[in-house]
């Protein structure tokens, strides 16, 4: 009788362990969650006819100890690249095109350290994090092979950024302490070659190589202004637009005639 009570009392004992472990490990990650957050200070970018690009500031808070990694994407779609080949072994020219599934048009990737310093792979193919695991990610067509894929892939990384789309850094993010854990911020250049969409910012709190906790915000891109009329008509009026278009090549091409008319009167 006395060996059971004792084995009940162990039982216990477990239990209670078991259960103030489990309360201090939910406490822990939801002291770290409650403190993440993010905003874009220039969520709403308007393509209007001066517009050449803009600025945008991505700051918030997390918990004190935690590194930060910031991506920001379009939505995911089909992204065409062009496969450039010999023509009859002589002249080099587009052979065909490659379809990548699942790719975004636009790819920014910061954080506050080298990515593989401070995530596993498992955690950055899970979040699509890093172009490894963005590799992995995208579906290529028309390859027979992994050795394909990945040189077809490096190709469209390399056109993406060139095209400034696509881009990784790290050590850009300002880390601020502060009494109740750490401010971040991180001042971008948006390039002019993003296209009209919603974007989705993703701000991921990392610690002991995983994600705790990630905050999201939207920002908006979108033409404006007579920049929005010609769009919208080059897609539902393409014929208007396309005598619209010769009409200004006209007079563009008259007026320079007259200028350079004007200048060859003076000698």
């Amino acid at each position: 009788m006395q060996k059971i009570k004792n084995q009940r009392s162990k039982i216990k004992i477990v239990v209670f362990l078991i259960f103030k472990f489990l309360i201090l490990n939910s406490a822990l990650a939801g002291e770290l969650s409650a403190q993440l957050t993010t905003k874009v200070n220039h969520d709403h970018i308007k393509i209007d006819f001066f517009y050449h690009g803009s600025e945008v500031n991505v700051s918030g808070a997390s918990a004190p100890g935690t590194d930060i990694v910031i991506k920001i994407t379009s939505p995911e779609a089909q992204q065409i690249l062009r496969r450039k080949g010999k023509a009859a072994g002589l002249l080099w020219m587009n052979v065909g095109e490659l379809e990548f599934d699942r790719a975004s048009n636009l790819y920014f990737l910061h954080s506050t350290q080298k990515i593989n310093d401070i995530l596993s792979q498992d955690e950055m193919d899970r979040y699509v994090i890093g172009y490894p695991a963005l590799k992995k990610h995208i579906e290529v067509a028309q390859v027979n092979d992994e050795d394909e894929k990945n040189r077809w892939f490096n190709e469209f990384v390399k056109f993406k950024e060139l095209s400034r789309l696509y881009a990784i850094s790290f050590g850009q993010i300002i880390l601020n302490q502060t009494e109740s854990g750490q401010n971040y911020s991180i001042k971008l250049n948006w390039p002019y070659q993003a296209t009209p969409d919603e974007y989705l910012v993703t701000v991921y709190a990392v610690k002991d190589k995983k994600v705790v906790e990630k905050a999201e915000a939207r920002m908006v891109v979108e033409q404006v202004g007579i920049v929005k009329t010609l769009a919208n008509m080059a897609k539902n009026n393409g014929a208007i637009y396309g005598i619209i278009s010769i009409v200004a090549a006209l007079a563009a091409g008259f007026g320079v005639g007259m200028i350079f008319r004007k200048g060859g009167g003076g000698h």
